[in-house]
């Protein structure tokens, strides 16, 4: 009797779980035990973040199902409805789609939902980068989805040990790395001439001088802080006038306000140093990253993708509060005199060595090899040895 091929179904609700996802998913097209199912929703879907979901197209896979789930607004209430659509919306493409298995990675709303209702319907769920600290509601995000989920894949040590002290058990806890170092380390730092006129809008940035690369999201726990605190980011970049390449903050609560101060700011300044963009591919982004001088701001890309390729780190506020870093990061109050310090002293740096707190670059392999050997099952309960 041939052995069944199973399905995993992979679901992308932004950016950022693309870039981080897209080795994992070429490694399960590229094997012969699994199908791949890839579900799209979130901002991959909104043409004001760049319609990533092209991008998945565009590198080969086929997108089997689109949830449109957003509530727009950017406010708390918007933000909690739409987790409620979401999980009817993903409820109806797990029934369409029959997956074997479900995998989720990261801490976004979006995947939360899509977390509910795939445990609900008794699918198992595999997470990958469970078990890390961080500041905003991603903190409890984060641990909601692990406790949904059978099988765990953090990225570092520390968060694997977190996993177990959870209640997981540690059979089903493995310490893999970040898939996103998979590709990085190989990366160079070619770009097209033309990359940020691709859906940009200001300073036309030349490839071949100096460029920081920013990104500011709102911090959904301390709603109504987010435009002081772009301002004083604004005013940090006004007065270093460094040719900068920003891509718009992510849909969370506040997101509205930061896009407004910068805004704001172009239009009554000349803003010859700045180049605004919705989004680029992962590999560009990667690139980006690597061939930047510096990254500032408070993505949770610039604290793990950065330690790959050794780029200074500049990052403002509490956003990350409590997640590993490398030593390429130094990290600042979200003050104007505070930021421009910690950047010129980063330049002064220079570039790190990179390192290996997010794994050595064989995450895939190692996903792959764990969910050929995982055995399903629905009910989990608490993990803690008797004393």
């Amino acid at each position: 009797m041939s052995q069944k091929i199973r399905k995993i179904c992979v679901v992308l609700v932004d950016r950022a779980n693309y870039g981080r996802m897209f080795p994992v998913m070429r490694a399960i097209v590229e094997d012969n035990e699994f199908t791949l199912q890839t579900v799209c929703g979130g901002t991959m879907l909104l043409g004001r973040f760049g319609n990533a979901a092209k991008v998945v197209e565009e590198d080969g896979f086929s997108i089997d199902r689109r949830v449109f789930m957003e509530v727009e607004g950017s406010v708390p209430v918007t933000m909690a409805k739409s987790i409620g659509l979401g999980i009817i919306e993903f409820t109806n493409v797990y029934q369409q789609l029959q997956p074997d298995m479900i995998l989720l990675i990261g801490d976004r709303n979006e995947t939360l939902s899509a977390a509910i209702a795939g445990a609900y319907m008794n699918i198992p769920i595999a997470h990958i980068q469970g078990g890390e600290i961080s500041g905003s509601i991603d903190e409890s995000a984060r641990h909601a989805i692990t406790k949904f989920s059978h099988l765990h894949f953090p990225a570092t040590e520390r968060a694997a040990d977190y996993l177990v002290r959870m209640g997981e058990d540690p059979a089903y806890v493995h310490n893999v790395g970040c898939p996103a170092g998979d590709y990085i380390r190989e990366l160079d730092t070619d770009l097209p001439v033309d990359i940020f006129t691709w859906g940009g809008v200001g300073a036309s940035i030349d490839l071949e001088r100096p460029f920081l690369l920013v990104i500011y999201h709102p911090v959904t726990t301390k709603f109504g802080n987010e435009r002081e605190e772009a301002e004083q980011l604004i005013a940090a970049l006004h007065e270093l006038a460094l040719p900068t390449v920003w891509l718009w903050p992510n849909i969370d609560a506040g997101s509205d306000n930061i896009s407004k101060a910068i805004r704001v700011y172009r239009e009554k300044n000349s803003s010859e140093w700045l180049h605004l963009i919705k989004n680029l591919s992962p590999k560009y982004f990667q690139k980006c990253l690597k061939k930047a001088i510096c990254a500032v701001g408070n993505s949770s890309s610039f604290v793990r993708d950065s330690t790959f390729s050794g780029t200074p780190v500049v990052l403002i506020g509490d956003r990350q509060d409590g997640r590993e870093h490398g030593d390429n990061l130094t990290v600042v109050a979200p003050v104007a005199d505070q930021i421009k310090s910690a950047v010129q002293l980063q330049l002064d740096n220079g570039r790190y060595e990179p390192g290996t707190i997010y794994g050595d670059g064989n995450a895939s392999a190692r996903i792959i090899e764990k969910l050929k050997r995982f055995v399903p099952y629905s009910q989990k309960k608490l993990h803690y040895p008797l004393r």
